[in-house]
């Protein structure tokens, strides 16, 4: 794949970050929370990394955002993906279940 380590980190939060988009838009927070409960609570994102993530998918034109209102009645910024996100997460989601099969068959080598 030729990715570095900051690439694979990235890349990985990114594609979790289009998946949870696909279903409904969302804060950051909500974001953040549909990962962990999704993942039994293994993956958690801290905030910062989260935002950039956020940030970078937009400038890269995957996912837009608008204000709104929280559950709260709070201010926040509510992403949705893109119609070029959803294909981002097509081709994303291909990419890695090669890798997943991939390193799934060097685990289980007996």
């Amino acid at each position: 794949m030729g990715r570095t380590s900051l690439d694979l980190l990235q890349g990985t939060l990114d594609v979790l970050i289009l998946k949870t988009l696909s279903w409904a838009p969302m804060h950051g927070y909500g974001v953040s929370q549909w990962i962990r409960q999704r993942t039994d609570g293994v993956l958690g994102i801290e905030d910062a990394a989260l935002y950039q993530a956020l940030h970078r998918l937009s400038r890269k034109g995957f996912v837009e955002a608008e204000w709104g209102l929280s559950d709260n009645n709070r201010k926040a910024k509510y992403y949705q993906l893109t119609k070029e996100g959803r294909r981002q997460l097509r081709a994303e989601t291909s990419t890695w279940r090669l890798y997943a099969e991939a390193i799934f068959k060097v685990l289980e080598t007996a």
